[in-house]
Order: structure tokens, then C-alpha cells, then sequence
């Protein structure tokens, strides 16, 4: 006879669950007894729910099976919507468990009760609240099973407060291994005759179903084609970016030079991505209905009828089955596109990645660079939202898969769980987190966790005392009339060493070398998280622009 919480516990071992992200609840002592003692499953204590709620995304995201996350009712599942939101718009495989109310208080006030249904249902795959203990096995089985399925997503399950002491006798189910999303067969073939006509394809790749199999597939059908490749808004890890096919990185604050070479291009063909509207620059750069511009989409699941793009000939298939029939296809002799287009397209890709200077004692773009330089090329970087990102996306390479960890949903606050999580999921890779002041302290608690758990992570806190991205649009519609996006920051140093990590800021763009290389030993030698604060200056607003300028064209 098992209690409901050891039947949990039982099936998640079955499914391969390795960590429950979690902010206990009285509500499951029961499933937190049944882990007493156990090996396969490491319960993580974080410090709020929106921060357990991203680490189980971020490991979808790095492992393509659903992370896990459990927080207890009404505040706790109210804080763990923004987790449940970046899998949703990221297409990520996560499962969150709400521990709820007894059954005998459902439909009345009680003590923190919510409607799970009304509150998630709109951003699952599916949410259900589990009947019974002898349920529970059942309901986790097919949770996982939906979460991965077609385009990936999260799946909430409410678990009533006393089923998890109720006993059954009921046995662990089985992993069920879907196969994955069948490939057409003329697919490949209506590739090679897009391309045999095309002067000017470009391949745009995105989605959250990848591998590295599927990126070096990717990378020989593109070499074998001289077709440059655009890796859709944070994706940029799914091709190597040292690669001569790569061309850049469509996604916020786009290179001016790709927005042109999309938009001029005569055959776009996108695996994975659902060409939204970051990648689409507003649903401006493509035409499904001109003939000029043939589009081609292959995504796991099926074309739907509000897609901008009704024209498109889009394919359902795994992305990743996708790639290894392409790396197998012959170019036909009739080809019309040469290496001229793949050669411009990768040029004004590099000409993009050259450091414009920024005003300030620390330059945002020269420290990117040296992060690319510095780092192995198995190290993951995780951020949130901010224009700090902007300096990353722009200026660091992506040499292998899954190295780039971030919300598409443009979510503040999620570079250190997603950190936590995929130092937890790869404890051999160096971990690197980026967060701007503001989206650090959105989920910064967290740090403590890494402490606990002898997480030893690098935190870059970007430190322009100001919401930045809201600071620009600010300063670009009503320049000078700056209110509500500036921040008066505590000392990010002495609270990284009040949480236990090492700290250090840095003031001048030559201080940043030394205080890597310190923060790399750091982590490697003493297994400590590890802090650099940069100084900047709030005129360095991004890449291409600063404030002055913005009030100037204004003027």
C-alpha cells in the first residue's frame, strides 16, 4: 500500500525525474517523507515559486524532458504562473504539481483556495486536478506523455491536499516513449526543387525540438547547399555560429543588414519556428501569399487557421528528423543559387559582430566579446530581459548546441533558475548567468539556493541603475521625460556575500578580464557562486545607440 505522495513519488522515478523544484506547503509533507532517503529524485528548496517554476522550465528546455516543479495552493500557484507562461510561449516540456484543498472543500472559501482550471487552462497543455490516490499514477503517466508531445508545453495537475494521505495499492506505470511527430516524404524533396529555383533562400531555424545530431545535419546540408542559415529570437545555440552558412540572429534589436536580407530573400524555409512576430520583425519581413517569396515551415504540429502565412506550404514533422533527412539530400545539378548570396549574407553577419564603442567606463560590447573568447565552448548562458541582453545577442558566439538559455517570452528575472537549473542538470559545463540590475532582483533570493546546494555559478549583473528597455522606448517617444524606470539598487556586492558567494564589481572595462578569471577558479576550485557587478553607464543604452542620440533625433 503506497500513501498518494509515495504513489507520486514512485511514478516520477519511473518517469526519470532527477529534480523537484519546490517551495514546500504543508500541504505535501507527505510527498517531501516520501523522498526521505531517496537517491533518484534531489527535492531543490527555493525561495519563491516564480523562481521553482523557471528552474523546472530551464531544465525542459536543456534536457527535453519536463521538468518538475510543486508549490502549494492559492499565493504559491499564483507566483508560479510566470514559469508556467515562459514554458507555454517557449514550448517547453514542464509539469507543475499545485497541491490543493481537500475534495470535501472544493466549490467553498476555504483557506487559499483557487480554480486551478480558470487560472491555467489557457497557458497548458492540459490541467486537471487528480480524483483519487489510485489516480495518481495514471494522471503523472499521461501529464509527462502530453507535456512532450507535438510542440512541447507545460501540464498542470492539482493535487487535493488529502489524496496525497490516502493509501492505494497501485503499481508504478511504465514510461511510455511516444515516437515523435512522422516526417512527409515529399518533404525533402520539395526542399531540393525550392532551393534548385531559388536565388536567394535562407534557412531560419527555431523551436524547442533540437538536438546537436540535428545541428550538425543541419550545418552539412547547409555547406552542401551554400545556404545561409538565420537561427530564429534566442535560439541562437542551434547552429554553430563560427559556421561560414551562419548569418545571424533574428530576433530584438535585429541587425539592419538581416532585416534586408530577409526580406528580400526568395525562399524562406523555417524548421522549427512558428516565424512570430520577434522573428518576423511584426509580421513585416515575410509573405506567404506573394509568389515572390516562397515559404516553407516545418514545425511539430499542424498549421493552424490564424497563422499570418495561410499560403505557406507548411509540413508537420519533428524538426530533429527534419535535419537528418536534409543532411542526406543531394543538390540537383540545376541549382541557381551561388556562393555569392551565402558569402554577402555571412559578411554583413560579421561586419554586425564588430564591437561599436559605448559610452561609459565599462563598454557592455567588449566584455561580450571576451566572454566569447574566454569561455569553453560548452559553457551555457542564461539571461532574462533587458537591454543588456541586446549586448549578448549581438556580440557572443554560439559554437555548440543547447549553450543558450533564455525566455523567448522576453520574461524578466529568469537568467539565475535557469542558471540553478542547468548547473544542477550539467554540473561538468560552466554556467554563466547575465541579469540586468532590475532583472536580478526579480528572482535574486534564488542566489541563497545556489549557495545551499554548492551551486557554483557566475552572476554578471549589469548594473545601469535603471529599467533600461523602458528607459530607451522612453527616451525615444518622449525624450528627456524620464519617470518610473530609474532604480535605486542595493549594493550587489556586499548582498552577494551576505548569501555566501564571492563578489566583485567591476568599474573599468580593464578590471573585467581579472575578475573572470577569478570568478572561473571560483567556481571550479572552491564550488561557490561567484558575482561580478559591472558599473555602467545608463547613455550606453544598446548596441547601436545611446541616450543623447535618442534625444537628439528628437530635438
Amino acid at each position: 500500500m503506497h500513501t498518494g505522495g509515495s504513489a507520486l513519488i514512485s511514478q516520477l522515478v519511473a518517469e526519470g525525474v532527477r529534480h523537484l523544484f519546490t517551495v514546500p506547503g504543508e500541504s505535501f509533507v507527505s510527498v517531501l517523507d516520501a523522498m526521505h532517503g531517496l537517491s533518484t529524485i534531489r527535492p531543490i528548496t527555493c525561495r519563491n515559486e516564480a523562481g521553482a517554476a523557471m528552474m523546472a522550465e530551464a531544465t525542459g528546455k536543456l534536457t527535453g524532458e519536463p521538468g518538475v516543479a510543486m508549490v502549494t495552493r492559492g499565493p504559491g500557484a499564483a507566483n508560479a504562473v510566470a514559469g508556467v507562461y515562459i514554458a507555454q510561449q517557449d514550448a517547453t516540456p514542464m509539469l507543475l504539481f499545485i497541491a490543493t484543498s481537500p475534495r470535501d472543500m472544493a466549490q467553498r472559501a476555504s483557506f487559499q483556495s483557487i480554480d486551478v482550471a480558470a487560472v491555467f487552462s489557457q497557458l497548458s497543455k492540459w490541467c486537471a486536478i487528480v480524483p483519487s490516490a489510485a489516480a495518481l499514477p495514471d494522471f503523472v503517466s499521461r501529464a509527462m506523455r502530453i507535456a512532450r508531445a507535438d510542440r512541447p508545453g507545460p501540464v498542470v495537475l492539482a493535487l487535493p491536499e488529502d489524496i496525497l494521505l490516502e493509501f492505494a495499492d497501485v503499481p508504478s506505470r511504465s514510461r511510455i516513449h511516444a515516437p515523435p511527430v512522422g516526417l512527409f516524404s515529399q518533404l525533402a524533396e520539395h526542399v531540393a526543387v525550392a532551393l534548385a529555383t531559388a536565388q536567394r533562400p535562407i534557412v531560419i531555424l527555431g523551436g524547442s525540438i533540437w538536438s546537436a545530431d540535428a545541428a550538425r545535419n543541419m550545418q552539412a546540408f547547409a555547406e552542401r547547399f551554400d545556404v545561409p542559415v538565420v537561427c530564429s529570437f534566442r535560439r541562437q545555440s542551434h547552429f554553430d555560429n563560427g559556421n561560414l552558412c551562419y548569418a545571424g540572429h533574428a530576433g530584438l534589436g535585429m541587425d539592419d543588414r538581416l532585416r534586408a536580407g530577409l526580406k528580400i530573400s526568395d525562399c524562406i524555409i523555417a524548421i522549427g519556428t512558428r516565424l512570430g512576430d520577434v522573428t518576423s520583425n511584426g509580421f513585416q519581413l515575410f509573405d506567404g501569399r506573394d509568389a515572390s517569396q516562397r515559404l516553407i515551415v516545418v514545425s511539430p504540429e499542424p498549421q493552424t487557421a490564424d497563422t499570418p502565412y495561410p499560403h505557406a506550404n507548411h509540413f508537420t514533422a519533428c524538426p530533429i528528423a527534419t535535419a537528418n533527412e536534409l543532411a542526406n539530400l543531394q543538390r540537383m545539378d540545376a541549382a541557381a543559387q551561388s556562393k555569392i548570396w551565402r558569402r554577402d549574407m555571412r559578411q554583413a553577419y560579421v561586419m554586425s559582430t564588430k564591437p561599436t564603442a559605448t559610452p561609459g567606463a565599462v563598454q557592455m560590447e567588449e566584455v561580450i566579446c571576451h566572454l566569447s573568447t574566454v569561455l569553453p565552448d560548452t559553457a551555457i548562458i542564461t539571461s532574462g530581459a533587458g537591454n543588456y541582453a541586446s549586448f549578448l545577442h549581438r556580440y557572443f558566439s554560439y559554437k555548440t548546441y543547447c549553450t543558450q538559455l533564455a525566455p523567448t517570452s522576453g520574461s524578466m528575472g529568469y537568467g539565475l533558475p535557469a542558471a540553478i537549473a542547468a548547473k544542477l542538470a550539467h554540473p561538468d559545463r560552466l554556467v554563466v548567468a547575465l541579469a540586468g540590475d532590475g532583472c536580478f532582483q526579480m528572482t535574486a533570493p534564488e542566489l541563497a539556493t545556489a549557495v545551499q546546494f554548492g551551486l557554483p555559478l557566475i552572476i554578471i549583473i549589469a548594473n545601469n541603475g535603471a529599467l533600461g528597455t523602458i528607459r530607451m522606448h522612453q527616451e525615444m517617444r518622449y525624450p528627456g521625460r524620464v519617470i518610473a524606470t530609474s532604480l535605486i539598487n542595493p549594493d550587489f556586492v556586499a548582498l552577494a556575500r551576505a548569501s555566501g558567494a564571492a563578489a566583485r564589481r567591476v568599474s573599468k572595462t580593464t578590471e573585467f578580464a581579472d575578475a573572470i578569471n577569478e570568478a572561473i577558479e571560483i567556481a571550479g576550485e572552491h564550488q561557490r557562486p561567484a558575482v561580478i557587478e559591472l558599473m555602467l553607464d545608463i547613455d550606453a543604452i544598446s548596441p547601436t545607440t545611446t541616450i543623447k542620440k535618442l534625444r537628439a533625433v528628437r530635438v
